[in-house]
């Protein structure tokens, strides 16, 4: 069958509190969208809703009309007559999502009209989008609760509406209320009333069911789901596309044509602009779904990938882990010295293993990359030699200027000083490297993420410790522990220096 993907992430994500995307952030995730994933449409605002809105609107329907894809934009309106059609048209729009009242509770307690007078006002807005030649899609708002408790309105309304030109009716769980087995039959029950409809399914995840209903709600013969990146939305958000695309692949072998190796990189950027951190163990998507802690998990992954299941981190852009901590078996060891080029033999490696369990019962974060200096401190041997050496560094914040930072680094036996301002103490240290490393002609990595962690109920003496993401050829991270933040930072940072010194 073939399965229309609609995703909202610029309209119902955008509704995620403290979540407001620029008019460049919104271009940017229209584009990937559309061009890099492949979804079929996308729904990329609400009508009337501000300046910054319109404008972002113009600059996405400009682009897609340059694309010869402007059929695929989609924009949230209202039963108001002509006001979100002519603020629709105006930015440039073809295709309006008209919010319907699905259900007779928001008809009479929201609108306070009979079910005759909301069809009469749907048909003159109809009427109006046909005469700007807008294509028409409507939602049928609380239709969950509609089908619940009011069948009969439902199907009065969508039999009222049957002979217009609407290509798309939307069925929202909008409180998301449903079961799996309710989204079934209530859609089923549709679909079999009205076979010539297209039906979309829009769920809301209210009772962590989202992707469960989806999934139910094909299976009873919608054509059509939405999504959001990273599953942003109100309350407790939309239908997480990730977790949507896996398991309509998997579970229903439909095979979308969404380009699935690119849906860890949305999902990252969305991060970015959102401001909201993605749950490490969020399906697809999340830091530490494809990391295997347990010893036990390594040592059958060597073995045959007895713990491999469909869900290749290969298939979304990203790469097996074997974590380091108090569970990691030899197998998780030798899985992590096999990446970093080491081999050791069987007792050096028993002694290694024994230190990383110590330090994961002190609720110690490891990072492979740590792993070369513990072999040195448990071995006696220099795995890791220290070419780079920070002699000195002096930072500065204070108030009313910007931060300065002062060093002095060794590099290979030669000593060089370098002082710098930034937008903040961190900043400031790390350009003061950038000038050294640019008069070295040596490369730096990328920083692509910065996580600081300080104790629950820790007092203001307490250890911080920072892990730095870098991305240089591949992606590494470094941590360093100390009281003060930017010092753990600067450790961190001198980690990261040796560690692509001694890379070469």
């Amino acid at each position: 069958m073939t399965l229309e993907i609609m995703d909202t992430t610029l309209r119902d994500g955008e509704q995620t509190s403290g979540v407001s995307f620029t008019d460049n952030e919104k271009m940017h995730i229209a584009s990937m969208l559309l061009k890099e994933l492949n979804v079929d449409r996308i729904e990329v605002a609400s009508a009337r809703v501000s300046e910054g809105e319109f404008k972002s609107v113009q600059k996405i329907t400009a682009w897609a009309k340059e694309n010869k894809i402007l059929g695929k934009i989609e924009v949230l309106g209202f039963i108001d007559y002509n006001k979100s059609l002519d603020w629709i048209n105006k930015a440039g729009g073809k295709v309006v999502n008209l919010l319907c009242k699905g259900s007779l509770k928001h008809v009479k307690g929201q609108l306070k009209k009979e079910p005759e007078e909301h069809v009469d006002d749907i048909k003159k807005t109809i009427e109006y989008a046909n005469k700007l030649k807008i294509a028409v899609n409507i939602y049928l708002e609380d239709w969950s609760n509609g089908i619940k408790n009011s069948e009969d309105y439902v199907y009065f309304l969508v039999n009222s509406l049957k002979k217009e030109k609407i290509n798309r009716y939307m069925l929202p769980d909008t409180l998301g209320i449903l079961t799996p087995n309710e989204t079934f039959d209530y859609i089923k029950k549709m679909v079999e009333k009205f076979p010539d409809l297209h039906f979309d399914f829009h769920g809301h995840n209210d009772y962590e069911l989202g992707v469960a209903n989806t999934l139910s709600a094909v299976r009873a013969g919608c054509k059509g789901v939405h999504t959001t990146v990273n599953g942003l939305g109100e309350r407790a958000g939309n239908i997480t596309l990730s977790s949507v695309i896996a398991v309509l692949n998997d579970h229903l072998k439909l095979k979308l044509k969404i380009k699935e190796e690119n849906l860890y990189k949305i999902s990252k950027i969305v991060e970015a602009f959102a401001g909201i951190r993605i749950p490490i163990n969020k399906p697809i998507i999340g830091e530490n779904v494809f990391t295997q802690t347990c010893g036990v998990h390594a040592d059958g992954d060597s073995k045959g990938h007895l713990y491999y299941n469909e869900l290749l981190p290969e298939r979304f852009g990203r790469v097996r882990k074997y974590a380091l901590g108090k569970t990691s078996g030899k197998a998780s060891i030798t899985q992590n010295l096999k990446e970093l080029g080491i081999e050791l033999d069987k007792d050096s490696t028993q002694k290694v293993t024994q230190r990383i369990i110590e330090l994961g019962d002190k609720k110690e974060n490891i990072t492979p990359e740590d792993l070369p200096y513990i072999i040195s401190d448990v071995l006696g041997s220099s795995f890791i030699k220290e070419n780079i050496k920070l002699k000195n560094y002096y930072v500065c914040n204070t108030y009313g200027l910007k931060p300065v930072a002062t060093i002095a680094l060794e590099v290979n036996g030669e000593l060089y000083q370098e002082t710098s301002t930034g937008d903040g103490q961190y900043d400031a240290f790390m350009k003061a490297i950038k000038k050294i490393y640019g008069n070295l002609n040596k490369n730096l990595p990328t920083l692509i993420d910065y996580v600081v962690t300080i104790p629950p109920g820790g007092k203001t003496d307490a250890l911080v410790e920072t892990i730095i993401t870098w991305e240089l050829d591949r992606e590494f991270k470094t941590r360093g522990l100390d009281s003060d933040q930017t010092a753990a930072a600067i450790k961190a940072t001198m980690n990261m220096l040796n560690i692509i010194e001694n890379r070469g």
